[in-house]
């Protein structure tokens, strides 16, 4: 049988630091690779602002129409293929996937947004189908999913540059004195208890789905505060410790420990219990483009009824169900379809924008992270320091940055001198919105500055190998799972259809952006369509 381990030949890295703001830098004269800067439809979705539509020009009816082409989206419309309901999908951007996104160069696929899957939970049904028939899954063992090895991610799978040395895994253990090491245990143990535990109505205390978690007041509270209280409160004050989980935090959330609900910090490390007949439970299934490639497995057959470059601008309810008015940008003209319901595959600060009824809730309480995502493309190997070689994922301790993802880990065959990497730095603050402004204002040069003065602590000289830049802006990159929301009124609120026409689906409604519960709102929402179409 082949083994993920036949494939893998890699070469050697090394070391870890902050990334501050470009602006804020000081810097070399450094050598500048071109760079590039883009993010989603700006310029189109900004008109939203504007409503300067023109009135439709054409009409047309069906049975349902889906506004958003995110993964919650896709996942509806693939539900609805099944039945014998019409539909049409309007995406704003030139492609669906939202913050699944991928792109590629002579050199390889990569992703411009999440990049890995973990193995499900055994009880979410609907996602395991989904993955045997993306031949992700390709059969049974003793009653256990076989995954493509081919998708599951190869070794080296992780290594985390502390104390100038490279060590294999991410949880800090090179020159970590033995009183931390020890915390450091203490709180995985801790995790393992939460990931074992039932509460009182009989329910797993931490599970995905999020709504299938246990609703045990004393589960529940730690919703009102923040991971870094959590911490505090459990006497964990390792700065070890302390990073990991600040990292943790970053890496799903985008958020801090200071304004991350303690229930989503707990839910991180104790919510995934996948299991596998051929594959470690903290196994995870990647691609070159990442998540990418389960977007393009949800919209196979999906084309004649995806619609991109359309912005929805309008949402009237009727006697007869709903109106939707978009624009139409390659013909820039705006059209009108009638339908009996509509789904809103959309975060809430668009949705407000579309949508004239009082939902029940507070808009503001949806805060949305911002990134910036970078791939870099390499002409040569990257200069390493001592320890364990190139994995999948490279973090740099210390780093505000998430590191880096090797998107040539999944390559079959001979290894390649020239490489693309994807770099990944949340924009972390209580304050989105001035982040975002910013993150908006900061130039491609601005960008590439601050991200070679990261990249050359544990890799020297990395930008005399490098080709160019791609920076990507994610302004509302995910939702926050700030305290008192996930299990506060304004998001269960925000769930509710509008007079059984108007449905939603959308990560942040889960208030946790990550594929499955995308996916798991698009199912549910067109469920829930189907019974009124």
């Amino acid at each position: 049988m082949i083994t993920r381990r036949n494939f893998v030949t890699r070469m050697a890295q090394g070391m870890a630091a902050s990334l501050a703001w470009p602006a804020l830098q000081s810097c070399k004269a450094p050598f500048h690779p071109v760079a590039h800067l883009s993010g989603p439809n700006f310029k189109l979705g900004h008109r939203l602002r504007a409503m300067n539509f023109k009135a439709p020009t054409a009409e047309e009816q069906t049975d349902v129409v889906i506004i958003g082409g995110g993964v919650a989206g896709l996942s509806a419309a693939r539900y609805l293929k099944k039945s014998t309901s019409t539909f049409v999908l309007l995406e704003l951007g030139e492609e669906t996937g939202g913050n699944a996104m991928g792109g590629s160069n002579s050199i390889s696929a990569y992703p411009w947004g999440a990049h890995y899957l973990p193995l499900p939970n055994d009880h979410d049904a609907e996602l395991i189908t989904f993955l045997r028939e993306a031949n992700a899954i390709t059969g049974y063992e003793n009653n256990l999913p076989v995954y493509n090895e081919y998708f599951l991610c190869f070794d080296p799978k992780e290594r985390l540059f502390i104390n100038q040395y490279w060590q294999d895994g991410l949880v800090p253990h090179e020159g970590v004195p033995e009183k931390d090491r020890g915390e450091i245990e203490s709180f995985l143990a801790l995790m393992h208890d939460f990931k074992t535990k039932k509460g009182s109505d009989g329910r797993e205390a931490f599970t995905i789905p999020v709504e299938e978690s246990s609703q045990d007041p004393e589960l529940l509270k730690w919703d009102a505060i923040t991971m870094e209280e959590f911490l505090r409160q459990h006497h964990f004050s390792s700065p070890y410790l302390l990073w990991y989980v600040a990292y943790c935090c970053a890496d799903d959330f985008g958020s801090s420990l200071n304004d991350t609900s303690a229930w989503a910090g707990i839910h991180y490390f104790a919510s995934r219990k996948g299991k596998s007949a051929n594959a470690a439970s903290d196994a995870v299934l990647t691609w070159p483009e990442g998540n990418f490639w389960l977007v393009k497995q949800l919209r196979q057959n999906l084309e004649p009824n995806i619609r991109t470059g359309a912005l929805a601008y309008d949402v009237i309810e009727n006697a007869g169900g709903v109106e939707i008015l978009y624009f139409d940008d390659k013909s820039q003209t705006s059209r009108k379809i009638k339908a009996r319901a509509v789904i809103m595959a959309t975060p809430q600060f668009v949705s407000q924008r579309l949508l004239k009824a009082d939902r029940g809730f507070d808009y503001k309480t949806f805060q949305y992270a911002p990134w910036m995502v970078a791939n870099i493309t390499t002409t040569a190997g990257l200069v390493e320091r001592k320890g364990e070689p190139l994995s999948w994922d490279n973090v740099f301790y210390g780093s505000q940055s998430l590191g880096y993802v090797n998107a040539l880990n999944q390559r079959v065959g001979m290894s390649s001198p020239e490489k693309v990497i994807t770099y990944y730095q949340p924009l972390l603050g209580a304050d989105p919105v001035t982040l975002r402004t910013r993150a908006y204002k900061t130039t491609a040069e601005e960008w590439t500055t601050a991200i070679l003065n990261d990249l050359t602590k544990p890799h020297p000289e990395i930008e005399e190998t490098i080709k160019d830049v791609n920076i990507w802006i994610w302004g509302h990159g995910m939702i926050k799972p700030v305290p008192n929301f996930i299990w506060g009124d304004h998001r269960s609120r925000a769930a509710n259809p509008v007079d059984n026409r108007i449905f939603f689906a959308h990560s942040d409604l889960s208030g946790i952006s990550i594929f499955e519960e995308a996916f798991y709102q698009g199912h549910k929402a067109a469920r829930a369509v189907l019974n009124i179409v």
